[in-house]
């Protein structure tokens, strides 16, 4: 909540919007309902208006009672909206200074109540981003369509396919898994076609046929075929460990050489993230134990990205390690609040049918620890704190797992030259102070404010994003860069 005994030292931003409101409801303040609810929640302040400078003052308004008495009248106008969201604690009367303003505490809507339109048009849907709403594109109203959906999107049947788009090398090798995890199972003595139906990734079409199911399709599909139903499916993982090359290694869905699908996109990547984690020697029984509880969060790490993945969305699913950091990015925003999800005890995964084959092979957690699990293993190895973005334009969530230890947070990438460690220092707090008199910036406008190379200005910025202290949003040309709320 803003403290309100200092509000001209607020700015509008991405969870703040102000509107002077002395000659009634403004209509503008549907747009921001709208954006607040399809965001990451907001408050809209009537009766402050901004200066020339950005900041923000109160003004005394004549009637609040009425306003509010509008807005509640509006508000539940299904002709108007399509949903309201509020409960009676979040709308009120405030004084500040003598002055009486009126606060609009607008939650994030939950995603079955997901897109939430105005003026009865579902192509009213609108989005914040940075201090401005602007309207939804075809593609993010789409997205959030499927989100409402009770049945998660993996579920649907793909009429137009038949089952040869299965690779019978990763279905035979998973259910060589699942004996190992599940040995005597009851589905063990099923023909292919029998365990696929049972486990969801095949199901009964219009037609009354067997067709794969699209977590079918997904987990144990050719990616030529997987590319028919989803068009921008691109799964990529990379190994950056010279500066002065794109990657050392990198593993690509569409190289032609393997399947393509996420299951065996999972094992291979897999292996390459723990292949630099040190093993204690530990004994069980005679046997060695190669298990670490690191072990486990990555697992729980990778899974967590392929599941909640959006694979409609654009731009691909992007894991990056380097030598101190892995970072898992995958289209789709997160479905529950991203501190309910740190919180544990929550599930809501995109692609349910999907963490059930995994959870088959003892993999993933569906009863919603896996995140928390993810943040306890890196606070026991006195790591940095994980970082989890969501950014928009498109949908994107990023997993940022640091190796450094949690005393380096303010210098994540360490570095034997004490002279250049300074120098970044300074530039970072150049950057920060830059930012606190800005809402947001691109990274040409932090090169040319500390007169170096684009590429060091977003290497900076890139490191007060991993130290919580900026957050990204956008993609590509359009990313800027704001203090983290």
């Amino acid at each position: 909540m803003i403290d309100f005994s200092k509000i001209e030292q607020y700015r509008e931003n991405n969870r703040i919007e102000a509107k002077k409101a002395l000659g009634g409801l403004p209509r503008s303040i549907w747009e921001t309902y709208s954006a607040f609810a399809n965001t990451h929640g907001g408050i809209i302040l009537l009766g402050v208006e901004e200066w020339a400078d950005k900041s923000l003052h109160t003004v005394d308004l004549p009637d609040p009672d009425r306003l509010i008495k509008e807005f509640w009248d509006i508000v539940n106008n299904p002709n108007k909206t399509s949903v309201n969201v509020l409960s009676s604690k979040d709308v009120f009367v405030q004084e500040v200074d003598g002055d009486h303003i009126v606060i609009i505490n607008v939650p994030r809507a939950e995603r079955s109540y997901k897109p939430v339109y105005v003026d009865g048009n579902p192509l009213c849907t609108y989005r914040r981003n940075g201090e401005g709403d602007y309207r939804c594109t075809k593609e993010e109203y789409q997205a959030m369509v499927r989100d409402a959906s009770v049945k998660t999107q993996d579920m649907l049947v793909l009429n137009e396919m038949d089952l040869t788009v299965f690779s019978q090398e990763s279905v035979r090798s998973y259910r060589q898994r699942m004996r190992l995890s599940r040995p005597g199972h009851v589905w063990e003595a099923l023909e292919d076609e029998d365990f696929l139906l049972k486990m969801g990734a095949v199901g009964i079409g219009s037609d009354g046929k067997k067709h794969p199911t699209s977590a079918g399709l997904l987990m144990f599909g050719n990616e030529y075929d997987i590319v028919r139903e989803f068009n921008a499916y691109f799964l990529d993982y990379q190994e950056q460990y010279d500066a002065d090359t794109r990657w050392t290694d990198r593993i690509i869905s569409s190289s032609g050489d393997w399947s393509g699908n996420v299951y065996d996109f999972y094992f291979r990547v897999y292996n390459k993230l723990i292949q630099d984690i040190k093993v204690p020697f530990k004994m069980d029984g005679g046997t060695r134990i190669d298990d670490t509880p690191v072990h486990q969060a990555l697992r729980e790490a990778l899974a967590n990205c392929l599941v909640n993945a959006d694979y409609y969305g654009r731009q691909g699913l992007v894991i990056v390690k380097k030598r101190n950091s892995i970072t898992m990015s995958n289209p789709g925003s997160f479905r529950i609040e991203i501190d309910a999800a740190k919180s544990g005890g929550v599930s809501d995964p995109r692609n349910g049918a999907m963490l059930k084959m995994f959870n088959l092979i003892d993999i993933g957690e569906r009863a919603g620890s896996g995140i928390p699990n993810i943040f306890r293993v890196w606070r026991e190895q006195n790591w940095t704190t994980p970082d989890i973005t969501e950014q928009l334009e498109p949908e994107r969530t990023t997993l940022t797992l640091l190796f450094s230890k949690s005393d380096d947070k303010k210098t994540a990438i360490k570095s034997d030259d004490k002279k250049a460690t300074i120098k970044s220092a300074r530039q970072k707090e150049e950057i920060v102070a830059y930012l606190t008199d800005h809402i947001s910036a691109r990274s040409a406008d932090i090169a040319e404010l500390l007169g170096v190379k684009s590429t060091r200005a977003k290497k900076l910025l890139s490191e007060l994003t991993a130290e919580e202290i900026v957050v990204a949003e956008g993609g590509n040309r359009n990313r800027t860069y704001k203090l983290k709320a």
